[in-house]
């Protein structure tokens, strides 16, 4: 009886009926997530959804109706377009401090639920508008989406997580990570898992080490307020990159069930750290002034918004320690940088090399790479091969396919998973507080000065590389 009635709870609060993005006038919800939001609605996938924009602005109806037409690309099909243009005539927007006492328990008291709050707010002012409700304030059903980061170290997302169980259970907790969109999930999982010439090789015995790259191209492109205080260590190690070394470093699942899925992600990160001395284990460096593409990049400390005496790293480097049977002496490392010379989103699986080669063969003798890129979702396998026209000399070779890719855009992704209560690509609690766990340490370290502070110039590969 107990089962069948928490399977009842569970189904009905599944029927998302009230989107409500708080932070509605703010520059994640018209760069991503309202674009994220048409590709859904435009797809058929949320039939009958309202949407409610929130935000301290005080904007006209006209003026959200504006931001929403934009969000559906100007090439969408007449489908689509009247799927969104559904959704438009019903969406409104609320001049609102979420953080005011009563303001978002009445806000959620008026609106039609069960009701999915999207808090696209820096993370004080989320943690302050939980902390305005009361468990009785919250209408059943009402599900809660955070976005990264969750917390800024292990103490503020414990303090977070508790406030957020007091008000609504785990299941109906979404922490959000969009760089793993779930066709993403399933390539890496369908790569490891389904293919025996990989599978009986991915430990420790035959893979050197593993690099977890997320390089871009862009600058800070006027987002000081956010990434100043954040930098590459906490915008993408702490939470994307980890997530991704836990995917492939995981045990086969019993099922594709999202509790076996994140059961084994908890497991790898629960086995992780990052190993002493950081200055041998870690690397931080920021940008100069340089050039991308032809255009002029200012100096990272030259830029509006910016610190100085923050020391803000716009590149960050780390190398984890998975201590399992598996994975013992095998390093991941995990970098991430911005204004670099290429975009480079990817994993790279580094095979040991061969114990012997016969005599005879020159060329290179390179050990064999696997490459999984991210956006698109791509495969490659870097292998020695003879070269035409003479049998002894070897060369590389590079097979790469494409994998599946999602018709929808990552936040659609995300707000499906949301919508229809699939909390697969949804952090958990504990991995949450984990990913803090392992990089805590390294934070505080570089805070006290025990790691230089490097630079680069921008467009280049990043910090020059010590012998």
């Amino acid at each position: 009886m107990v089962t069948s009635t928490r399977r009842a709870r569970r189904s009905r609060a599944q029927d998302i009926k009230t989107l409500l993005i708080l932070g509605a006038s703010g520059d994640l919800t018209g760069r991503l997530l309202l674009p994220g939001l048409a590709s859904l609605v435009s797809a058929g996938r949320a039939p009958g959804l309202t949407l409610v924009g929130a935000g301290t602005e005080p904007w006209t109806p006209s003026k959200w109706q504006r931001r929403l037409a934009k969000a559906l690309p100007l090439d969408a099909g007449e489908e689509a377009s009247a799927h969104w243009k559904e959704l438009m005539a019903t969406s409104q927007y609320r001049q609102v401090d979420v953080t005011a006492p009563g303001a978002l328990a009445g806000l959620l008291a008026s609106l039609d639920g069960p009701v999915a709050v999207f808090f696209a707010l820096p993370p004080r002012i989320s943690q302050l508008a939980c902390e305005s409700l009361t468990p009785e304030e919250v209408p059943f059903g009402t599900r809660l989406v955070l976005e990264k980061p969750f917390g800024s170290d292990a103490a503020s997302a414990r303090e977070l997580n508790g406030t957020l169980r007091r008000l609504v259970p785990e299941e109906h907790i979404h922490r959000v990570d969009h760089f793993l969109g779930k066709s993403t999930v399933l390539n890496i999982i369908g790569m490891r898992f389904a293919n025996r010439f990989f599978e009986p090789l991915w430990n420790r015995d035959n893979v050197a080490e593993v690099e977890i790259a997320f390089e871009e191209d862009l600058a800070l492109e006027g987002r000081a307020g956010y990434y100043d205080s954040a930098g590459a260590l906490r915008d993408m190690i702490q939470s994307h990159l980890l997530q991704v070394m836990a995917l492939m470093a995981m045990e086969p699942p019993a099922t594709l069930g999202e509790r076996d899925l994140r059961d084994g992600i908890a497991t790898v990160l629960r086995a992780s750290r990052v190993a002493t001395p950081f200055r041998r284990n870690t690397r931080r460096a920021r940008y100069t002034a340089g050039r991308i593409g032809g255009r002029k990049v200012p100096d990272y400390v030259a830029e509006e918004g910016v610190h100085p005496e923050r020391e803000t790293e716009t590149f960050a480097e780390v190398r984890v320690e998975i201590n399992n049977t598996r994975w013992a002496g095998v390093p991941f490392i995990l970098r991430s940088g911005k204004a670099m010379g290429t975009r480079r989103k990817e994993a790279v699986v580094r095979f040991r090399p061969l114990a012997h080669l016969p005599a005879g063969f020159s060329g290179t003798d390179q050990p064999d790479e696997l490459r999984i890129g991210f956006g698109p979702d791509t495969l490659s396998i870097g292998l020695d091969v003879t070269s035409a026209g003479n049998g002894f000399e070897l060369s590389r070779a590079e097979l790469t396919t494409e994998l599946h890719s999602s018709a929808l855009l990552p936040y659609g992704e995300v707000l499906d998973g949301v919508l229809h209560g699939d909390p697969l690509l949804s952090v958990r609690a504990d991995v949450a507080e984990d990913c803090w766990r392992i990089v805590d340490p390294v934070l505080s370290a570089w805070s006290h000065g025990r790691v230089p502070l490097e630079d680069y110039p921008a467009g280049s590969q990043g910090p020059v590389t010590e012998n």
